[in-house]
């Protein structure tokens, strides 16, 4: 199972981006998406989360500004990214709870990571 996350790159302040994640592979059931983010020299912090159900979390920080969705035909979650502030500069990680076809064992699996850059 492969995690690949894209849509990063270099923005000004006030713009918007949006990530795309997407899991391949043999997988049964994928319960819980979320979006987690790593600026230089802070701990990867959590960022969004969507659950099976579509119920919706966000760090207060984002609130407002950032929406997570998700396809689940397609494996894939997606990070909508507006009003976009420099502070948001960081790795940005798709991660899922996900089990594999055939398998009753849920497991935490991580995509690359893709780069934001917010410019001021």
């Amino acid at each position: 199972v492969q995690l690949q996350a894209s849509g990063g790159g270099l923005v000004q302040a006030g713009g918007s981006l949006r990530l795309s994640c997407a899991a391949s592979g043999s997988i049964g059931n994928i319960n819980t998406w979320a979006w987690y983010r790593q600026a230089p020299g802070n701990e990867r912090e959590l960022v969004a989360t969507i659950y099976y159900s579509a119920l919706t979390n966000y760090a207060d920080s984002v609130k407002g500004r950032f929406t997570i969705s998700r396809e689940n035909a397609k494996n894939a979650v997606y990070l909508q990214m507006n009003s976009l502030e420099p502070g948001d500069t960081g790795v940005y990680y798709c991660n899922a709870d996900l089990r594999r076809t055939g398998s009753s064992r849920w497991e935490d699996s991580w995509g690359q990571g893709t780069l934001v850059t917010v410019s001021s």
